[in-house]
């Protein structure tokens, strides 16, 4: 079966090119639909449900880090590759930190292009060589690399950032209230207070924020 495909990006002669060159990918690649703003790329994935969202970072109203905010906590089934013409660090950490499965640049060839999708289809992380390195200084721990700003952790204390990693281990709030020596209201409290900063909704969607930082 083919890997089914979905492209996000503004220009639309920039679609048109990518879609001529993986319609010419020997079948294993079918491009279902695109879009041109975040608002079109989240109602289109939501109908069509790709295997794969072919994304662009830099839009003007928000890139792929805010299509990633918006869908993927609703189609987590759907796996998202960063194309973009950028290779600057803080864009590749902002975009797999939102939870792409990897970024490649768009001086890559139709061929290599064709081959990224197919390996994110299967579970595999793909960067285009120069860019690995920014991902792994970003989450190996590597002594002596630059430390990475994620805004939306920052926002968080660390009395709730303890909370959120109990939470993502599993923990009832009376647990988490016995381990952080606080009553379950103050649980609570902090939980609401993460909910709101995160602009998540629910405690599955918390677990799998938390995740993707690391926290857990």
């Amino acid at each position: 079966m083919s890997v089914r495909v979905f492209l996000v990006d503004d220009h639309s002669m920039f679609r048109a090119g990518v879609r001529a060159e993986l319609d010419s990918v020997d079948g294993e690649i079918e491009v279902v639909g695109e879009a041109g703003s975040v608002g079109e790329a989240v109602a289109g994935i939501g109908h069509l449900k790709p295997d794969v969202v072919l994304l662009d970072v830099h839009m003007p109203d928000g890139g792929g880090a805010e299509v990633l905010r918006q869908a993927r906590p609703k189609f987590p089934e759907v796996v998202f590759l960063a194309l973009s013409v950028s290779d600057a660090a803080e864009d590749v950490i902002a975009v797999i930190r939102a939870g792409a499965r990897g970024y490649v640049t768009k001086t890559i060839s139709a061929a290599e292009l064709g081959k990224a999708i197919i390996r994110v289809s299967e579970g595999d992380a793909v960067f285009s060589p120069r860019l690995a390195g920014f991902v792994l200084d970003a989450f190996a721990d590597r002594p002596g690399a630059a430390p990475i700003s994620d805004p939306e952790l920052d926002l968080l204390t660390p009395r709730e950032r303890d909370v959120l990693r109990l939470l993502a281990r599993g923990y009832a709030y009376k647990e988490i209230a016995s381990e952080l020596f606080i009553s379950v209201k103050t649980v609570e409290t902090h939980v609401s207070s993460v909910l709101r900063k995160t602009q998540l909704s629910n405690r599955y969607e918390l677990s799998r924020w938390a995740s993707d930082r690391r926290l857990v």
